[in-house]
């Protein structure tokens, strides 16, 4: 009944249509299963036009209604796609809506290649499966049980022992990522957006092979590509690294709780990690090979890592790098042996730790998608691409976007409102390019860290100290809920804020963020700042 209808609409329209009859044909289920394997859907018909998915009888109905079906029928381009955009995380999702939106056939290709440990995901890319998304629930996890442990003074009285269970967290936050990642695919769906689970990788101009889990490669074209592949994890390249260690890619979904933990590294997510681990009080040390959260703000920094070891207990080994991680006993967790070398002589230390969680950077996704093929240039030391202020490589219809550009900020809302903008300077007439000055952030240690614009090092030397003046260049908070102070920050930098204007400004009583409107003692007074009363 829906072929007929669908065939009927086709035939009104004066447009001629292809039938395959799965029932009639030798390999009717394996069609069907290649087919809902590039389409998602699991039903007939399953109807393209110009080769472009639209969907099943009730979406080439609801296409025929809203336009979008004329539109594809007339369209009779040189490649398959207008544009297709290789990697599913917020940035190349984001472009890919955007463009479908104003009328053009889009391809998203995605495929997770699974990490050292075995773990995976689906579509939505870094920030929902294994990063900012499962990491602020963890962190809020511990909040909660940081507020449980302080409720007592504000006259709370409870006996029962309070313990955290993580299967159940773990559980919930799976089940809420689980939900995100079927949003995202039927969003594609109902923009008309073919979504293929493929590793994408060009073999010649406008020409990209797509090869599923199962090892079945098709071939697209496009006029336009989008390279938003992101990053990975970076591993130390040491004995028995890969083997034991765990990463961020596999915190957020482990099936036991990680037990005595030593993160390596000091980056945002080191401490991040680091911080709502000993939250739910696990032991957790820290090794640091030179200085912690590199690029912001370094007196805040030393802030961050003080009160993560004042405060919740967390133990910092300064100036050592791990050489060697040995397996002592198997198990969930198990127990390894750690060996590390100081930086600084010849030293060796050694602990025993049921995880070793890897925090040491992140490495860009660009150099097995066949780039060289089609000669796309990158940074060969770290693999990120060069572009222009439109966000275009120096090959002319290959675009990048997100964590793999040089010198820009890797973050979601960065790579969202870039992919954004690029679809609609593409497709939609506009000029409107992304800026990437004053970009605000928060790192969620226990107690959080916002920032947006320059940090004082770097303030000095792109101003000289003399010559700092009363525009604000540089906004740093550490405080409980930093991130929701530092957005409303961000908007007034976007608007030249000045000190005289904070100053003028009546601040909201009693709230941290009032404190910006009664600034008055400098650093350099060398007087204390300690707040004395209202």
């Amino acid at each position: 009944m829906n072929l007929w209808k669908v065939k009927h609409l086709f035939s009104s329209l004066g447009v001629a249509c292809n039938v395959l009859e799965l029932d009639q044909v030798d390999d009717g289920p394996g069609v069907q299963e290649v087919l809902s394997e590039i389409t998602n859907q699991k039903t007939v018909p399953n109807i393209f036009v110009n080769k472009v998915h639209v969907g099943g009888c009730d979406r080439t109905f609801q296409a025929h209604q809203s336009g979008l079906l004329q539109k594809l029928l007339k369209e009779d381009s040189a490649y398959e796609y207008d544009i297709i955009v290789i990697g599913g995380g917020s940035g190349g999702l984001a472009c890919a809506k955007e463009a479908a939106i104003l009328g053009k056939k889009v391809m998203v290709l995605d495929f997770v290649v699974p990490s050292p440990q075995g773990t995976s995901w689906g579509l939505g890319g870094t920030c929902v499966n294994v990063g900012c998304i499962p990491k602020k629930l963890m962190h809020q996890a511990a909040l909660l049980g940081q507020a449980l442990h302080d409720s007592r003074k504000f006259g709370w009285e409870y006996n029962q022992q309070v313990k955290h269970n993580w299967e159940t967290m773990v559980d919930a936050i799976q089940n809420h990522i689980s939900s995100l990642n079927w949003g995202y695919r039927l969003s594609l769906r109902e923009k008309a957006v073919t979504y293929v689970n493929a590793y994408g990788e060009f073999v010649e101009h406008h020409k990209i092979k797509a090869t599923n889990r199962k090892g079945q490669e098709t071939c697209h074209t496009a006029a336009t590509f989008v390279i938003a592949t992101g990053e990975r994890p970076r591993y130390l390249g040491i004995q028995g690294d890969k083997e034991y260690c765990i990463t961020s890619d596999d915190l957020f979904s482990l099936r036991y709780c990680p037990g005595k933990t030593l993160v390596v590294g000091a980056s945002y997510v080191a401490l991040e990690c680091a911080g709502f681990l000993a939250g739910l009080g696990l032991d957790v040390t820290v090794m640091v090979r030179s200085i912690v959260l590199r690029g912001f703000d370094q007196e805040m920094a030393e802030k961050v890592s003080s009160y993560m070891e004042q405060q919740h207990g967390v133990k910092f080994l300064r100036k050592f790098v791990p050489v060697m991680v040995q397996q002592l006993e198997k198990g969930s967790p198990g127990k390894l042996k750690v060996v590390a070398k100081s930086t600084e002589g010849p030293e060796t230390i050694d602990g025993i730790y049921n995880t070793v969680l890897l925090a040491i950077g992140r490495d860009s996704c660009t150099r097995k998608i066949g780039l060289d093929k089609i000669g796309v240039k990158i940074n060969e030391k770290n693999g990120k691409i060069p572009v222009n202020d439109v966000e275009q490589t120096n090959v002319s219809y290959v675009y990048a976007i997100g964590d793999i550009l040089e010198g820009k900020p890797e973050l979601t809302p960065v790579a969202i409102q870039a992919g954004k903008l690029l679809a609609r300077r593409l497709f939609g007439g506009s000029s409107e390019k992304c800026d990437y000055i004053n970009v605000p952030t928060t790192v969620f240690t226990p107690l959080e860290y916002g920032c947006c614009g320059l940090s004082e090092e770097k303030a000095i030397e792109v101003y000289k100290k003399e010559n700092l003046e009363d525009r604000v260049i540089g906004f740093h908070v550490l405080g409980p809920n930093a991130g929701e102070m530092t957005q409303g920050f961000a908007v007034a930098m976007k608007c030249r804020l000045t000190k005289r204007q904070l100053d003028e400004t009546v601040g909201i009583h009693p709230t941290c963020g009032e404190v910006f409107t009664t600034l008055e003692i400098t650093k350099s007074s060398g007087l204390d700042i300690t707040q004395k009363g209202c």
